[in-house]
């Protein structure tokens, strides 16, 4: 589906270019962008600043936005806009299944490796919004002369920041202030009503090719929210993760035991449920206390498992609570 070979701006498909640049104007840099906006009569623009320190002239009202990471496409659902183009979920074809009843009319236009340019540009966005967590910041000049293009967040961004950046080039930060500062009341109900789990060892693990492997590391959506509910982790998942995940061999299973074991897979909770299954037939996985308390809970793998934004938030906590708290 997606091209490997060197694409350039006179590759893309001559009229949906052209297309776009009438609908956005050309390029992100400030420095022309203002100008062709004008020139074109869409006048309401606004200015930010992106991730990277550039002055992007942006709409103030976007009306076809793309987004080509996973916590963009998450933050414009979490704030009610619908994109019509977005990148499709780790390890999945359309985009992660837990965005995918939000997400039904957006049109797969990357994968987290690359974009496809020329099937992008036929989408005539008036905005195109990525981070550091997608290959496609390689093609930033590119995606440039199809419109106006957002750089909201550095790679291991804090993902609460990540949210309030994209909500911003969105002109809806009013509305992620809201939404975060619900977040974080329900975080702090929910740390009050747990118990005998408060504190409690919580392993997150991904089960994929017949293994574990380590995920939700450091201070991401998965890693920040345990930590603002008291909960500790194994000692193997303390620290920030040297990559989005950390292979186990299965010698050491005890290394991913826990007062509780959050198990994923990638995709939908099918998928995790079929891993599980997968797992307990493994020599050892029944032996680890979780297993033995009844204390492995099987979740949503492409929320706890994707580069995280609100909503992938959100279904952590709630799985959380209705683990510990019941």
């Amino acid at each position: 589906m997606f091209s490997h070979r060197p694409r350039t701006a006179a590759t893309l498909t001559a009229a949906a270019l052209a297309g776009a640049l009438v609908l956005t104007g050309c390029g992100s840099d400030d420095k022309n962008g203002g100008k062709e906006q004008a020139k074109n009569g869409s006048s309401d623009t606004r200015k930010i600043t992106d991730a990277n320190g550039k002055s992007v002239t942006v709409p103030a009202d976007p009306k076809k936005v793309v987004t080509l990471s996973e916590p963009t496409l998450d933050a414009a659902l979490a704030l009610g806009i619908e994109p019509i183009g977005a990148t499709a979920g780790r390890g999945q074809k359309g985009v992660s299944t837990y965005l995918a009843d939000k997400a039904a009319k957006a049109e797969v236009v990357a994968s987290i490796a690359e974009p496809d340019l020329e099937k992008l540009a036929t989408l005539q966005p008036d905005l195109i919004l990525l981070d550091e967590t997608t290959g496609s910041k390689r093609f930033l000049d590119k995606l440039g002369e199809i419109a106006p293009t957002v750089v909201t967040a550095k790679l291991n961004e804090d993902w609460k920041k990540a949210f309030s950046a994209t909500a911003d080039a969105l002109n809806k930060k009013s509305d992620a202030d809201k939404l975060l500062s619900g977040f974080d009341a329900d975080v702090a109900k929910a740390k009050g009503e747990l118990g005998e789990n408060a504190a409690a060892v919580s392993s997150v693990i991904r089960w994929q090719d017949g293994a574990p492997s380590v995920v939700g590391k450091g201070k991401g959506h998965v890693g920040s929210t345990l930590s603002a509910l008291g909960l500790t982790r194994p000692k193997d998942q303390q620290g920030e993760s040297i990559g989005h995940s950390e292979p186990v061999s299965l010698e050491k299973l005890d290394t991913i035991d826990g007062d509780w074991l959050f198990f994923g897979a990638l995709g939908d909770k099918t998928a995790s449920e079929k891993a599980y299954a997968e797992a307990r037939k493994v020599p050892n996985f029944t032996e680890l206390k979780a297993e033995k308390a009844g204390h492995v809970v099987v979740i949503e793998g492409s929320a706890w498992n994707s580069a995280g934004g609100f909503l992938a938030a959100r279904t952590v906590l709630a799985d959380v609570t209705e683990a510990l708290v019941g």
